[in-house]
């Protein structure tokens, strides 16, 4: 009876399994049905046993026990033999080719075989995707002008482009680029070192210009770190620029400084003419007409000389620790002329005895262009005087500087202007500063002498409501 519910059950069993074929791997017999021919071969073994030796039971469990053992090793070593297959294939992948020869797989592992087939060709094809844009990126590097390099977190370099390993060798003829090793055995600028360094550790962006990475030549690096780990830097070559920008700066200086003396001649010799009181009334019209211009010429001369003086790398801001409120007291005393000329109001407000880091100098250039600003542009519509506030406090926290605040109360500033006002040449209302005898050029000669101190200005303005302009500058 047991045999014969055995043989049904295995007969059903290999029905059902046998019906459904795997699509890709090769199957073969399950191993639910080696087990159950094991327990159909024992039950047969044991009654054959009972039957022919009836008497002697316990060499009947003997044989039993000595055919189960050998039956599971047989199924362990098949079971291992697959499992370790299976391995070999996992370690294989994406290279593991299953149809090039193919084994006949367990019913059961035959679905985890097919899986790894698929799962090598979808990895192959997305390396393939990779690969095909990884060349087409080292493409376009290549193509770049601009030099680029990446390194790891280590510092060791992984890629560069041709750019870069044209510029190294003609620098370093005896070290070209070595992908994998360290930068530093490459590059020996240390701008570009501490640049590089800075995006490694800080995970923040670079910006500096580079001078001694080749003679004669000025680049500008942009040092990024990446999202997986280490940076990339780019070089870009900036020397006819600043060759350019240098010989605009001599022109301008040189024109500047040959136009003074003609300038100063015509405004004496003007003001000689006006002394005499025999001069008709449209002389001297005329006469006062001419000596406007001249002193309008020789204020734009000055501006620009200092505009090309501060845009210059060889005048240098010297900083030193100076007291805030005499730096307003000096300004404001400078400007008492110009007070009593138009009529105005100038107050000192908020005053604070802390030392700031500034270039005295300059400073007292800074706040009084500002002030003369405010007097001069800083008049309500109707008024007859303007009215100008001067401030001075130090910023409590982290940032540690002072703030100086030239305040107006006057027509303001359109938004729109708020962001241009700083640049040469731009007026807000071009027929009321020519009028006034403005160069255009105050604002932008003040905002790059802040910018020389380690400092920074902006202007805050409401419509009607006046403007205010705000230095700060880091304390002492």
């Amino acid at each position: 009876m047991v045999s014969r519910r055995v043989s049904y059950e295995i007969s059903r069993q290999a029905q059902r399994l046998e019906g459904d074929p795997l699509p890709g791997a090769r199957s073969g017999t399950s191993l639910f049905v080696w087990t159950l021919v094991l327990l159909a071969a024992l039950g047969i073994g044991g009654e054959l046993a009972a039957y022919l030796l009836p008497r002697d039971q316990v060499l009947i469990a003997v044989g039993v026990g000595v055919a189960a053992v050998i039956g599971s090793l047989f199924l362990q070593a098949r079971f291992r033999a697959e499992v370790g297959r299976l391995a070999l294939a996992a370690r294989a992948l994406p290279d593991w080719d299953s149809d090039a020869n193919q084994p006949v797989w367990s019913r059961e592992l035959a679905d985890a075989a097919e899986e790894l087939r698929a799962s090598s060709v979808r990895i192959s094809q997305q390396l393939g995707r990779l690969k095909e844009e990884r060349v087409q990126l080292e493409a376009l590097l290549d193509s770049m002008q601009d030099a680029v390099v990446a390194v790891d977190s280590a510092g060791r370099i992984q890629w560069t482009n041709r750019a870069m390993q044209a510029l190294v060798p003609n620098v370093y003829s005896r070290s070209a680029v070595r992908i994998g090793e360290a930068l530093v055995h490459t590059v020996r600028d240390p701008e570009v070192l501490a640049c590089m360094k800075k995006a490694l550790e800080s995970r923040a962006v670079c910006d500096t210009k580079v001078t001694s990475m080749a003679p004669g030549r000025i680049f500008e690096i942009s040092a990024s770190p990446m999202p997986g780990g280490g940076a990339v830097a780019v070089l870009h070559d900036i020397t006819q620029m600043e060759q350019l920008e240098r010989t605009q700066r001599d022109f301008v200086a040189n024109v500047s400084h040959e136009l003074r003396t003609p300038l100063t001649s015509i405004s004496g010799y003007v003001e000689t003419l006006l002394d005499n009181e025999q001069l008709s009334p449209i002389s001297r019209e005329f006469m006062e007409t001419i000596l406007k211009n001249a002193s309008r010429m020789s204020r734009l001369t000055e501006d620009l000389l200092s505009l090309a003086r501060v845009e210059s790398r060889e005048s240098q801001m010297h900083p030193a620790p100076v007291r805030a409120d005499l730096l307003v007291r000096d300004a404001v005393a400078a400007m008492r002329g110009l007070v009593q000329d138009e009529d105005a109001s100038l107050e000192i407000g908020e005053m604070t005895a802390a030392e700031v880091m500034a270039d005295q100098d300059a400073m007292l250039q800074v706040l009084g262009n500002l002030i003369e600003n405010g007097i001069k542009y800083g008049r309500r519509r109707g008024a007859t005087s303007s009215r100008v506030v001067v401030t001075a406090r130090k910023v409590e926290g982290p940032s540690n500087a002072v703030e100086f605040s030239v305040e107006d109360f006057g027509q303001g500033i359109a938004s729109e202007h708020l962001e241009r006002i700083f640049e040469r040449f731009y007026r807000v209302d071009k027929a009321r500063s020519r009028e006034s005898g403005g160069t255009g050029l105050g604002l932008a000669i003040a905002r790059r002498m802040v910018e020389a101190q380690g400092g920074t200005i902006q202007a805050e303005s409401e419509l009607n409501s006046g403007s205010t302009f705000t230095v700060r500058l880091p304390a002492a």
